[in-house]
């Protein structure tokens, strides 16, 4: 008969494999054969989380935690569940554990721990912008994500714990973590901008305004670059054959609404009388 020790190698096999069901069924085994070992309580939260059954993610890093107080994983990933799940109590026990100081309150907490780029949907487009890491789970998305990202500025996402990558921007890395669920829709809209050519001023001039009137705008030409998956998931190197920008530049604007996008871009264009519009129009629509 297979040990418990066993059972669990073979559940992390089975799930290396992308055999969930199996890796699924071989854990509870490994449970049923040594109830008092973390580590297939462990591992079942882990499958849990990756596939958001975030009831059941929660339950067993909890029983897990049990066990072992000081396994931290489990309780990384207890904090993480509850955040999905709104358990703020539990979440706020767990960064305890974690060794974090949590801000004081019942509630969400709010650590403002400043910007970090976070990875959407990582197992497709695999996009990373820019977010306010608000706690140890939770993000905000700063950037305007593109055209194709069912994401938009202002959303507020669940990301993982473990950094998946680096960035690094003027000789500071930054950890990238990959977003795992969204958790509140942003109540803007997104917006594509067509320039006929690259105004540099032009541009920074829509993006600051775009702020000034409660919205947020990109220079996707500038912001945005094709990475290999070495660069994506480690630390940006530079290519020989690099992508060429597209001829015409695109600018996102994530704004209120169609009357706050035609502000916005009526306003600019007064100011900026050189900028060469062609079209802009909703990301989910026809052109404007």
């Amino acid at each position: 008969m297979p040990t418990a020790d066993e059972l669990n190698d073979k559940g992390l096999a089975l799930d290396e494999q992308g055999d969930a069901l199996g890796a699924e069924a071989a854990y509870k085994a490994a449970i049923a054969s040594d109830p008092q070992w973390a580590t297939p309580y462990y591992n079942l939260g882990l499958l849990y989380k990756y596939q958001s059954r975030w009831r059941e993610s929660l339950e067993f890093n909890q029983r897990a935690a049990a066990i072992d107080g000081d396994h931290e994983a489990a309780w990384w990933n207890l904090g993480i569940a509850a955040t999905a799940l709104s358990e703020w109590t539990e979440a706020r026990r767990a960064w305890v554990h974690c060794g974090m100081t949590v801000p004081s309150g019942d509630g969400p907490p709010d650590f403002n721990f400043g910007s970090t780029p976070v990875r959407l949907d990582p197992n497709g487009d695999a996009e990373v912008v820019w977010a306010h890491r608000i706690d140890p789970a939770r993000a905000e998305i700063l950037s305007v994500p593109l055209p194709w990202s069912s994401h938009n500025a202002r959303d507020i996402v669940l990301t993982d714990g473990a950094a998946d990558g680096r960035r690094k921007v003027r000789d500071v890395e930054y950890p990238v973590f990959n977003v795992l669920a969204l958790l509140q829709r942003s109540s803007l809209r997104k917006y594509i901008i067509e320039l006929g050519t690259v105004d540099q001023s032009a541009i920074m001039a829509l993006e600051h305004l775009a702020t000034e009137l409660g919205a947020t705008a990109e220079d996707w030409g500038r912001s945005t670059n094709i990475l290999c998956a070495e660069c994506s998931r480690g630390v940006v190197h530079q290519h020989a054959n690099a992508p060429e920008r597209a001829a015409h530049p695109h600018c996102g604007l994530a704004a209120r609404d169609d009357a706050h996008a035609e502000e916005i871009i009526g306003t600019w264009l007064q100011r900026e009388t050189h900028a060469d519009l062609i079209r802009w129009y909703d990301a989910n629509a026809g052109a404007a």
